[in-house]
């Protein structure tokens, strides 16, 4: 392969890969003018902390059900149709949710349901991207997705704040439903529809076969265990509104400050991919796990709004780097009859691990101040990170038995 088909723009040559792409993107966007929305909302409301972060959470924490329940269909059914499902389903469901005068409470419910139904979505299309991508371009097509999925954050954070203070929440929410559709008609049009596929003698078919067999692998188990932390490393994004407010800055603020995170993610994945060689990927998985956390430490000294954002953004860089790579090494470790399930249990507990993370920064946030609070967080990560590589590292060694060769 010469050095223009191994850039990462190779994978547009991919046809399938294109709509995917296309789809995913349109839906991100989307999403990240109603979380803004969501934020703004909320801390206007209650000018609380923890409510704030834990409206925030719920766009996370039903994931975790719906990964153990729902991830199943992606690999009972054409993982085409579970996508294209999904998709129209939480279309109806976020247009419902932009409807005048709508209770909070009722807005929140449907906002679970949402987030239920993107388990089985994600599961399905993680578990066909290895068939679109084979061999290399599979590594690069995860740096793609996740470069252009943090930028549509990035524009949809940093613009929504400003939309959000022009316009209503519920005209946010209505384009977030009108992207759900255009996803689903990119992947109706642009992917094959593949037949469903087989289960197999080791698991069985049942998720809970598939989870048992991730435990009982040491490289699954750690690769799954370290992209579960990056949960810490979101819990800055989730207290955006009331840092900015301990700032004395307003809600344009607010959408800079989310927008920190993506923006590093973009230039981690872009680098890691471009200049870090693929046999030397895996051996800094846990280092930058750990790095991810050590910026958000130095936020305990309280830094101004333009420190704070390149804090933020080194954070990301390093946590979108280490987690391409737990991705990749799990996936390509997982049978293709098994794949949807393990990858809807894993990402459940990623987004479920978010919750849970920026719930516990509300929480503190409100005892201390945000400032602090994300200190904290980024030292609880940094610390759980460093033994996970500690077991990464007896974990990624070969086998014991295996002779030297030479001499």
């Amino acid at each position: 392969m010469n050095r223009r088909n191994a850039s990462v723009i190779a994978v547009f040559g991919v046809r399938e890969f294109r709509f995917l792409w296309s789809a995913e993107l349109l839906s991100i966007f989307g999403d990240q003018l109603a979380r803004v929305a969501l934020a703004v909302l909320v801390y206007g409301r209650t000018q609380s902390a923890l409510w704030s972060a834990a409206v925030y959470a719920l766009t996370f924490l039903p994931a975790l059900l719906g990964g153990v329940l729902l991830s199943w269909l992606a690999d009972r059914f054409r993982r085409r149709a579970v996508m294209v499902g999904a998709d129209v389903a939480r279309a109806v469901l976020v247009a419902a949710m932009a409807m005048p005068g709508l209770p909070l409470w009722a807005l929140c419910a449907l906002l679970v349901v949402v987030v239920l139904l993107g388990s089985p979505f994600a599961a399905a299309q993680g578990a066909l991207l290895p068939d679109v991508l084979p061999g290399e371009l599979y590594d690069r097509g995860l740096a793609v997705r996740q470069m252009t999925s943090q930028a549509a954050q990035l524009v949809g954070f940093a613009g929504g704040g400003v939309l959000v203070a022009a316009i209503s929440p519920g005209l946010a929410l209505v384009a977030d439903a009108v992207t759900f559709l255009l996803s689903a008609a990119l992947i109706r049009i642009g992917v094959a529809n593949r037949p469903t596929p087989t289960a197999t003698r080791d698991t069985g078919g049942s998720v809970r076969g598939v989870i048992t067999s991730i435990a009982a692998d040491p490289r699954r188990r750690v690769l799954v265990l370290l992209a579960w932390l990056v949960g810490w490393y979101v819990v800055p994004e989730a207290l955006a509104a009331p840092y900015a407010d301990q700032l004395g800055a307003g809600p344009a603020v607010v959408g800079v400050l989310m927008a920190a995170d993506p923006l590093g993610s973009v230039l981690g994945a872009w680098l890691f991919v471009r200049y870090v060689p693929a046999h030397h990927r895996a051996r800094l998985v846990g280092v930058l796990a750990v790095c991810a956390g050590i910026p958000l430490v130095l936020c305990a000294f309280r830094p101004g709004l333009v420190l704070t954002f390149a804090l933020w953004s080194l954070s990301g860089a390093a946590s979108t780097a280490y987690l391409l790579q737990t991705q990749s090494g799990f996936v390509r470790a997982t049978p293709d009859a098994d794949r949807g399930r393990a990858i809807g249990v894993a990402a459940s507990g990623i987004v479920a691990a978010q919750g849970i993370a920026v719930f516990i920064g509300g929480v503190m946030a409100d005892l201390w101040d945000p400032a602090i609070a994300t200190a904290v967080a980024g030292a609880t990560g940094a610390l759980c990170s460093f033994a996970c590589a500690v077991a990464w590292r007896r974990a990624d060694q070969p086998p014991a038995d295996v002779a030297p060769t030479g001499g």
